[in-house]
């Protein structure tokens, strides 16, 4: 029974462990580190700037289907106009649609990120003439970071023979009619109400509230 003991116990490993400076260990510490780094230029790289913010902003104004990545001669016009770019001076909406069209590819109706930058240098020796180069292209960015499309104009109000007939108080009849002066301003509570008349004149005369202008007068 003590030989069988002895053969069914499994030899013990003597293996020693393996030191720290294993090289699957060296080679996952630096795949992490590689990692760590990578993610954290990701970062960076993702970071937009207020000007390109801007840029997309204006990009996608008006279609639903734009990726913010290329700007409509239309939207770049929009642009100039909202952020003040167009002085009307130095610079008027031909220039920008000059500077558009030399700066645009060819076959492109479009301009990416990078001719737009291109694009505002050019008005920018224009807009600030009297600034450095490089000065004027700041001031022309200040100009636009941060920046949305201006949404403007108000609903209108529709215009048709029903509408015009509904609010036009001089064609109203009936009680309708006695709810307005002449003017058509509304009587408020006169024009809801019968008042009683206690001035003593019998209603609807013309000349109420001049007896004692007579009276006075006479003397």
């Amino acid at each position: 029974m003590a030989d069988n003991k002895a053969k069914s116990t499994k030899p013990v490993n003597k293996t020693p462990p393996k030191s720290p400076s294993d090289p699957a260990k060296d080679r996952a510490a630096k795949r992490l580190s590689y990692d760590s780094n990578s993610s954290h230029e990701g970062a960076m790289a993702g970071e937009v700037s207020a000007l390109e913010e801007a840029f997309r902003k204006f990009a996608i104004h008006g279609d639903t289907r734009a990726t913010g990545k290329e700007m409509h001669g239309k939207n770049w016009s929009k642009l100039c106009k909202d952020c003040h770019v167009i002085d009307g001076k130095n610079v008027t909406i031909t220039d920008v649609d000059i500077v558009f069209s030399k700066i645009k590819g060819k076959s492109s109706r479009t301009i990416t990120f990078e001719q737009f930058k291109e694009a505002l240098q050019e008005l920018s020796k224009k807009r600030f003439k009297d600034k450095s180069d490089e000065e004027a292209v700041q001031e022309i960015y200040k100009l636009i970071e941060g920046k949305a499309p201006i949404i403007s104009g108000v609903t209108k109000a529709i215009s048709s023979p029903t509408v015009s007939r509904l609010t036009d108080t001089s064609k109203f009849t009936g009680s309708h009619k006695e709810r307005f002066d002449p003017s058509g301003k509304g009587k408020g509570k006169a024009g809801r109400e019968d008042l009683v008349d206690a001035s003593g004149y019998v209603s609807g005369y013309k000349h109420a509230g001049t007896y004692d202008h007579k009276v006075q007068g006479s003397k």
